[in-house]
Protein backbone atom coordinates (compact mmCIF):
# COMPACT_ATOMS: atom_id res chain seq x y z
CA UNK A 1 0.00 0.00 0.00
CA UNK A 2 2.63 2.35 0.17
CA UNK A 3 7.00 2.45 0.49
CA UNK A 4 6.84 4.10 3.95
CA UNK A 5 10.06 2.55 5.70
CA UNK A 6 8.75 2.66 9.29
CA UNK A 7 6.28 0.66 11.54
CA UNK A 8 2.69 1.43 11.02
CA UNK A 9 -0.85 0.76 12.45
CA UNK A 10 -4.09 0.62 10.29
CA UNK A 11 -6.61 2.54 12.44
CA UNK A 12 -10.34 2.80 11.87
CA UNK A 13 -12.34 6.50 11.96
CA UNK A 14 -15.81 7.57 11.63
CA UNK A 15 -16.99 4.33 12.91
CA UNK A 16 -14.68 1.93 10.41
CA UNK A 17 -16.05 3.80 7.04
CA UNK A 18 -12.47 5.50 7.00
CA UNK A 19 -9.38 3.30 7.43
CA UNK A 20 -5.84 5.31 8.25
CA UNK A 21 -2.25 3.95 7.91
CA UNK A 22 -0.45 6.42 9.95
CA UNK A 23 3.34 6.01 11.62
CA UNK A 24 3.07 4.06 15.28
CA UNK A 25 5.11 6.96 16.65
CA UNK A 26 5.37 10.31 16.35
CA UNK A 27 2.14 12.36 15.12
CA UNK A 28 -0.75 10.06 14.76
CA UNK A 29 -4.31 11.40 13.79
CA UNK A 30 -6.88 11.23 16.96
CA UNK A 31 -9.78 13.25 17.41
CA UNK A 32 -8.65 16.92 16.77
CA UNK A 33 -9.04 15.48 12.97
CA UNK A 34 -12.30 14.17 13.24
CA UNK A 35 -13.59 17.72 14.98
CA UNK A 36 -11.96 19.46 12.18
CA UNK A 37 -13.67 17.61 9.73
CA UNK A 38 -17.23 17.48 11.26
CA UNK A 39 -16.46 21.63 11.59
CA UNK A 40 -15.90 22.08 7.76
CA UNK A 41 -18.59 23.81 5.76
CA UNK A 42 -18.16 22.20 1.88
CA UNK A 43 -20.40 21.27 -0.61
CA UNK A 44 -20.25 18.28 -3.73
CA UNK A 45 -17.93 20.66 -6.58
CA UNK A 46 -16.12 22.51 -3.91
CA UNK A 47 -12.50 22.55 -4.26
CA UNK A 48 -11.33 22.13 -0.96
CA UNK A 49 -7.75 21.99 0.98
CA UNK A 50 -6.40 20.56 3.89
CA UNK A 51 -3.46 22.70 5.00
CA UNK A 52 -0.96 20.30 6.90
CA UNK A 53 -2.84 17.60 5.92
CA UNK A 54 -0.76 14.49 7.77
CA UNK A 55 -1.95 11.33 6.74
CA UNK A 56 -4.89 13.11 5.20
CA UNK A 57 -7.22 12.19 7.88
CA UNK A 58 -9.14 15.68 8.29
CA UNK A 59 -9.24 15.99 4.63
CA UNK A 60 -10.19 12.48 3.73
CA UNK A 61 -12.88 12.82 6.62
CA UNK A 62 -14.55 15.75 4.71
CA UNK A 63 -14.28 13.77 1.75
CA UNK A 64 -16.16 10.90 2.83
CA UNK A 65 -19.03 13.21 4.48
CA UNK A 66 -19.07 15.07 1.32
CA UNK A 67 -18.78 13.11 -2.19
CA UNK A 68 -18.02 15.28 -5.08
CA UNK A 69 -15.57 17.95 -3.52
CA UNK A 70 -12.29 18.41 -5.13
CA UNK A 71 -9.82 17.27 -2.05
CA UNK A 72 -5.97 18.94 -2.04
CA UNK A 73 -4.03 17.19 1.45
CA UNK A 74 -1.05 19.53 1.77
CA UNK A 75 1.69 18.57 3.70
CA UNK A 76 5.35 18.98 4.24
CA UNK A 77 6.64 15.81 5.68
CA UNK A 78 7.59 12.85 2.52
CA UNK A 79 6.76 10.12 5.07
CA UNK A 80 3.48 11.49 5.65
CA UNK A 81 2.82 12.21 2.57
CA UNK A 82 3.29 8.88 1.03
CA UNK A 83 1.16 7.24 3.51
CA UNK A 84 -1.68 10.34 2.99
CA UNK A 85 -1.20 8.74 -1.41
CA UNK A 86 -1.60 5.04 -0.11
CA UNK A 87 -4.73 6.05 2.38
CA UNK A 88 -6.54 8.23 -0.94
CA UNK A 89 -5.94 4.84 -2.91
CA UNK A 90 -6.78 3.14 0.02
CA UNK A 91 -10.25 4.75 0.70
CA UNK A 92 -11.47 4.79 -2.83
CA UNK A 93 -11.47 8.96 -2.55
CA UNK A 94 -10.00 10.71 -5.45
CA UNK A 95 -7.68 13.48 -3.74
CA UNK A 96 -4.32 15.11 -4.51
CA UNK A 97 -1.49 14.90 -2.31
CA UNK A 98 1.14 17.74 -2.58
CA UNK A 99 4.37 17.77 -0.60
CA UNK A 100 4.53 21.52 0.12
CA UNK A 101 5.28 23.62 3.13
CA UNK A 102 2.09 25.56 4.46
CA UNK A 103 4.22 28.76 4.39
CA UNK A 104 5.66 28.67 1.38
CA UNK A 105 4.61 31.74 -0.99
CA UNK A 106 2.95 32.13 -3.78
CA UNK A 107 5.25 30.69 -6.38
CA UNK A 108 5.12 27.58 -4.91
CA UNK A 109 1.76 27.57 -4.24
CA UNK A 110 1.27 28.20 -7.64
CA UNK A 111 3.54 25.81 -8.84
CA UNK A 112 1.60 22.90 -6.87
CA UNK A 113 -1.28 23.94 -8.49
CA UNK A 114 -2.73 26.00 -5.55
CA UNK A 115 -3.64 29.54 -7.34
CA UNK A 116 -4.67 32.69 -5.53
CA UNK A 117 -8.25 33.09 -4.86
CA UNK A 118 -8.62 29.76 -6.26
CA UNK A 119 -10.22 27.49 -3.53
CA UNK A 120 -13.88 27.19 -1.79
CA UNK A 121 -12.58 25.31 1.58
CA UNK A 122 -9.44 25.35 3.52
CA UNK A 123 -9.45 23.52 6.54
CA UNK A 124 -6.31 23.45 9.33
CA UNK A 125 -5.05 22.02 12.02
CA UNK A 126 -1.52 23.87 12.76
CA UNK A 127 0.96 22.90 14.98
CA UNK A 128 -0.33 25.26 18.27
CA UNK A 129 1.63 24.08 21.40
CA UNK A 130 3.77 26.84 23.59
CA UNK A 131 7.25 25.44 23.37
CA UNK A 132 7.70 27.38 25.99
CA UNK A 133 4.81 26.11 27.88
CA UNK A 134 4.90 22.44 26.85
CA UNK A 135 7.59 20.05 27.12
CA UNK A 136 9.01 19.08 23.48
CA UNK A 137 9.01 15.50 22.17
CA UNK A 138 12.46 14.77 20.97
CA UNK A 139 10.90 13.39 17.86
CA UNK A 140 11.16 15.40 15.03
CA UNK A 141 7.87 14.50 13.15
CA UNK A 142 5.91 15.41 16.34
CA UNK A 143 7.96 18.19 17.16
CA UNK A 144 6.91 19.85 13.59
CA UNK A 145 3.04 19.05 14.25
CA UNK A 146 2.67 20.26 17.25
CA UNK A 147 5.02 22.84 18.42
CA UNK A 148 4.28 26.41 17.08
CA UNK A 149 6.55 29.59 16.36
CA UNK A 150 5.57 32.51 17.11
CA UNK A 151 4.52 33.39 13.41
CA UNK A 152 3.03 29.60 13.16
CA UNK A 153 -0.54 30.95 12.97
CA UNK A 154 -0.06 34.24 10.96
CA UNK A 155 2.01 32.24 8.54
CA UNK A 156 -0.40 29.84 7.91
CA UNK A 157 -3.15 31.77 7.99
CA UNK A 158 -1.90 34.09 5.13
CA UNK A 159 -1.42 30.91 3.28
CA UNK A 160 -5.57 30.17 3.59
CA UNK A 161 -6.19 33.42 3.04
CA UNK A 162 -4.30 33.76 0.05
CA UNK A 163 -5.73 30.65 -1.85
CA UNK A 164 -9.20 31.00 -1.17
CA UNK A 165 -11.67 32.87 -3.40
CA UNK A 166 -13.77 35.54 -2.12
CA UNK A 167 -16.33 34.32 0.36
CA UNK A 168 -14.22 31.24 0.80
CA UNK A 169 -14.24 29.51 4.22
CA UNK A 170 -11.80 28.36 6.34
CA UNK A 171 -11.83 26.06 9.29
CA UNK A 172 -9.47 25.84 12.27
CA UNK A 173 -8.90 23.86 15.36
CA UNK A 174 -6.85 26.00 18.09
CA UNK A 175 -5.87 25.57 21.60
CA UNK A 176 -8.53 27.19 23.58
CA UNK A 177 -6.43 29.23 25.63
CA UNK A 178 -4.96 31.28 22.62
CA UNK A 179 -8.24 32.38 21.56
CA UNK A 180 -6.95 36.06 21.46
CA UNK A 181 -4.30 35.38 18.83
CA UNK A 182 -6.56 33.16 16.53
CA UNK A 183 -9.32 36.89 17.08
CA UNK A 184 -6.03 38.72 16.25
CA UNK A 185 -4.88 36.78 13.52
CA UNK A 186 -8.21 36.53 12.16
CA UNK A 187 -8.92 39.99 12.09
CA UNK A 188 -6.90 40.60 9.03
CA UNK A 189 -8.96 39.65 6.12
CA UNK A 190 -11.38 37.42 7.68
CA UNK A 191 -15.24 38.09 9.09
CA UNK A 192 -18.22 36.14 9.79
CA UNK A 193 -16.87 34.17 12.64
CA UNK A 194 -18.43 30.96 14.45
CA UNK A 195 -16.06 29.98 17.42
CA UNK A 196 -17.04 26.78 18.80
CA UNK A 197 -15.17 25.79 22.67
CA UNK A 198 -14.70 21.90 23.05
CA UNK A 199 -14.24 20.96 26.69
CA UNK A 200 -12.75 17.50 28.04
CA UNK A 201 -15.45 17.90 30.65
CA UNK A 202 -18.91 19.35 31.36
CA UNK A 203 -17.54 21.31 34.26
CA UNK A 204 -13.74 21.82 33.20
CA UNK A 205 -12.61 24.59 30.54
CA UNK A 206 -12.52 24.63 27.30
CA UNK A 207 -9.38 22.55 25.55
CA UNK A 208 -9.60 23.49 22.06
CA UNK A 209 -11.89 26.08 19.98
CA UNK A 210 -13.20 25.33 16.61
CA UNK A 211 -13.23 28.49 14.19
CA UNK A 212 -15.22 28.56 11.07
CA UNK A 213 -14.25 32.13 9.22
CA UNK A 214 -15.07 33.58 5.72
CA UNK A 215 -12.37 35.49 3.89
CA UNK A 216 -14.10 38.89 3.57
CA UNK A 217 -16.92 38.12 5.70
CA UNK A 218 -18.83 40.66 7.41
CA UNK A 219 -21.42 39.00 9.92
CA UNK A 220 -21.07 39.92 13.66
CA UNK A 221 -18.67 37.12 15.42
CA UNK A 222 -20.95 34.10 17.09
CA UNK A 223 -20.19 32.31 19.99
CA UNK A 224 -21.84 28.81 19.85
CA UNK A 225 -23.11 26.43 22.57
CA UNK A 226 -19.78 24.25 23.48
CA UNK A 227 -19.07 20.49 22.74
CA UNK A 228 -18.27 18.21 25.94
CA UNK A 229 -16.40 14.80 24.82
CA UNK A 230 -16.76 12.68 28.39
CA UNK A 231 -19.16 12.69 30.81
CA UNK A 232 -17.97 13.06 34.75
CA UNK A 233 -18.02 9.35 34.33
CA UNK A 234 -14.95 9.50 31.57
CA UNK A 235 -17.31 7.96 28.91
CA UNK A 236 -17.73 9.79 25.58
CA UNK A 237 -20.96 11.93 25.64
CA UNK A 238 -23.86 10.99 23.12
CA UNK A 239 -23.00 14.25 21.00
CA UNK A 240 -19.20 13.20 20.94
CA UNK A 241 -19.67 9.86 20.20
CA UNK A 242 -22.21 10.77 16.70
CA UNK A 243 -19.92 13.27 15.56
CA UNK A 244 -16.70 11.24 15.99
CA UNK A 245 -18.64 8.36 14.59
CA UNK A 246 -19.55 10.39 11.68
CA UNK A 247 -22.68 9.91 12.10
CA UNK A 248 -23.11 14.35 13.13
CA UNK A 249 -21.48 16.86 11.93
CA UNK A 250 -21.24 20.40 14.05
CA UNK A 251 -23.03 23.90 13.59
CA UNK A 252 -20.15 25.18 11.88
CA UNK A 253 -19.85 22.56 8.83
CA UNK A 254 -23.50 23.75 7.61
CA UNK A 255 -22.41 25.59 4.14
Amino acid sequence: MSDFAGDFTEDGFLGGRLRLRQPKSGHRAGHDAMLLAAATPARAGDRVVDLGAGVGAAGLAVARRVAGVSLALVEIDNELAELARANVIANAIPADVLLLDATSGTESFTAAGLLPDSVDVVLMNPPFNDPSRHRVSPDKSRQTAHVATAGTLDDWLHASRRVLRSGGDLALIWRADGIADVLAALSRGFGSLMILPVHGEAAAPAIRILVRATKGGRAPTRLLAGLVLNTSAGSPTPEAQAILAGDAQLPLAVP
